[in-house]
């Protein structure tokens, strides 16, 4: 039966090696740089489809959804711009249509390297894949589609140079019609523009029409990392309800006659806000808090374009009015303290929730929000990846304790266990009713040492949950050449981890999965000392499962975050000193260096003599 285990075991083993060699050697096909359905470069000229105005009695039969108005395809120098500065941001605004759609993030590179170009955020059209945000007013009942400002309305710099924090900038359009439309622009220090739109009537009619927001997205950002673990796609709130939809899904959405297009339309009538999410940036439409509006969500696929509107309810405006309507714009890094700080400084409800915090997010907020303060202290995220570890173990302790102890006193029964069963016999019934006959009377849960393993199990997911999605730590340095935390080890034994004068493989070939660096290698070494604390088990098949286990993890997880394995590393060093410390406290002196010796024994070698004489 034993040499049925280890084959089985063997067996086991080596088609799992089989299974991980065949999907690094080949992989998924990698997601093409553009979306399959993405436009050409003469479809992405033309601009987003114009909302329909939300419905409202007074608006009448003109209240009807706008046709979507093409444009000639235009190069960013071509248009007059008002130009973005601010400690956060650098781009500037179209005023063919006072699109919000050049747009960098100064605080961050593509790469590690300092000299890679900052991120981009927004491009305009004519760029290979279009991303940017408008605003306008929706026709209704007295109103032409041409009588309002579209896409390609030419706009007017009324006040303003350069926009940066203190210094908006103020557009005006005159539709010849007796209509003033007015658009102020405001941001602040770090990702948030405020708009306020007017109209002023100056005709003799009445009129009607509704202000909108759009973002459109020309095909699928060309980074996505498609990956279970993280949403890329729209997001938006309405009414403290979250709703996280792929781009497939919008893309599978019904035609919707009113709109023009596949699209989903809920109404909102306290307050939200919609957009796009990426990895580590977002755009998103926000409405002023306790505006009804309605939020589209909509997909033209003959052009290949993804869009969102919040588009607020009709107005209606008799003859020498003016109506006023604000809403604000996020664009940027989804910084954990700046979203936090709109979300409950200034009202944006659950903008928290734009960060993907999953299924266990009563874990990882948490878990993140300690590890934020941690790195406020400590000025390093690894470091405080590190405390963040003591402290979990700290609050698990008294549970670790218990375990620890029912796991000692479980070894201290191991002789009487033994007795039990050379008196049962085959007698599997009996044996079983002696065994918790014995646990009862001592006082032993045989159960409580695998507490600590299934806490793990939900911590660690958590962490890699928060490592994976956070921005702060992507591209956190620790110590040497770990530089980014959020990126695999990118040392390798291939070039004895930098020594030699060669590079090391690149990260997801069968080479780098092979010649591990130097945190994975800590972290077998960690679990085998680990395991040293008790004697290695006589079981040939438990021997066999034990002794390979440290190292089969050691490779599983060397393509996983450094500060994955950081955490891991530090759990196993905590761990061990919280077991030794337990076990001397009981009276049992683990000998490690004598398990470490015996392990380094030939399987078939005598046991040594023990000095007793029969």
């Amino acid at each position: 039966m034993d040499d049925q285990n280890k084959n089985l075991i063997f067996a086991t083993a080596l088609s799992f090696l089989v299974i991980l060699v065949w999907f690094v050697m080949f992989p998924p096909p990698e997601p093409a740089p553009t979306d399959p359905n993405a436009p050409t470069a003469e479809a992405q000229a033309d601009g987003p489809l114009a909302p329909a105005p939300s419905a409202d009695p007074a608006a009448g039969d003109g209240a009807t959804a706008a046709t979507g108005t093409g444009a000639a395809a235009e190069a960013a120098a071509d248009v007059p711009r008002v130009a973005i500065d601010t400690p956060s941001l650098v781009g500037s605004i179209s005023l063919k249509g006072g699109r919000l759609d050049e747009l960098s993030l100064k605080d961050y590179r593509e790469t590690i390297d300092p000299e890679s170009p900052i991120v981009r955020l927004l491009t305009p059209l004519g760029s290979v894949t279009p991303y940017y945000a408008l605003h306008g007013w929706a026709p209704g009942a007295g109103l032409a589609p041409d009588q309002v400002p579209g896409p390609n309305t030419l706009w007017q710099v009324e006040s303003g140079g350069t926009l940066s924090p203190g210094a908006p900038i103020a557009l005006a359009w005159d539709n010849g019609a007796g209509l003033t439309f007015r658009r102020e622009i405001s941001v602040d220090e770090d990702y948030m523009f405020s708009v306020r739109q007017t109209v002023e009537n100056r005709g003799n009619n009445e009129v009607s029409l509704a202000p909108y927001g759009i973002i459109a997205r020309h095909g699928q950002p060309a980074d996505m990392k498609n990956f279970f673990i993280l949403h890329e796609g729209l997001i938006g709130m309405a009414d403290g309800t979250l709703a996280e939809i792929d781009y497939d899904d919008v893309e599978e959405y019904p035609l919707n006659p009113r709109e023009g297009a596949p699209a989903e339309v809920t109404q909102v009538t306290e307050g939200g806000w919609l957009g796009f999410t990426d990895h580590y940036w977002m755009t998103t439409l926000i409405p002023a808090p306790g505006t009804p509006f309605k939020a589209v969500t909509k997909y033209d696929p003959q052009r290949g374009i993804y869009q969102t509107e919040t588009v607020q309810q009709t107005r209606s405006l008799a003859p020498g009015e003016t109506v006023t309507a604000d809403s604000r714009l996020f664009a940027g890094a989804k910084e954990w303290a700046t979203i936090r700080r709109y979300q409950d400084e200034d009202g944006v409800n659950g903008f928290l929730d734009s960060i993907d915090w999953g299924w266990f997010f009563f874990l990882t907020k948490p878990i993140f929000a300690a590890l934020h303060w941690f790195n406020l202290m400590i000025g390093n995220m690894g470091w405080a990846i590190i405390a963040l570890t003591l402290a979990i173990k700290a609050l698990v302790l008294p549970l670790a304790y218990k375990s620890y102890v029912s796991m000692a006193k479980m070894k201290e029964l191991q002789p009487e266990m033994e007795k039990i069963k050379e008196i049962a016999g085959d007698d599997r019934q009996k044996l079983q009713q002696e065994m918790m006959a014995l646990y009862k009377k001592e006082k032993v849960n045989p159960a409580a040492g695998c507490l600590p393993i299934l806490l793990q199990i939900p911590i660690f997911f958590s962490l890699y949950k928060v490592i994976f999605v956070t921005l702060e730590l992507r591209h956190a340095p620790w110590i040497g050449w770990i530089r980014d935390l959020s990126a695999p080890d990118p040392s390798s034994l291939y070039n004895l981890w930098g020594l030699l004068p060669w590079a090391a493989p690149e990260s997801g070939s069968v080479l780098a999965l092979i010649f591990i660096g130097v945190l994975p290698l800590c972290l077998g070494v960690s679990m085998w000392l680990q395991q040293k604390l008790n004697p290695t088990p006589t079981d040939p098949t438990q021997k066999m499962i034990f002794a390979w286990m440290p190292w089969v993890f050691m490779f599983m997880l060397g393509s996983f975050a450094s500060g994955l394995v950081i955490y891991w590393i530090a759990n196993n060093m905590i761990t061990f000193t919280q077991q030794y410390a337990i076990m001397r406290s009981h009276g049992h002196k683990p000998d490690v260096f004598g398990n470490i010796k015996a392990s380094f024994k030939r399987a078939n070698k005598p046991a040594p003599d023990t000095g007793k004489k029969k």
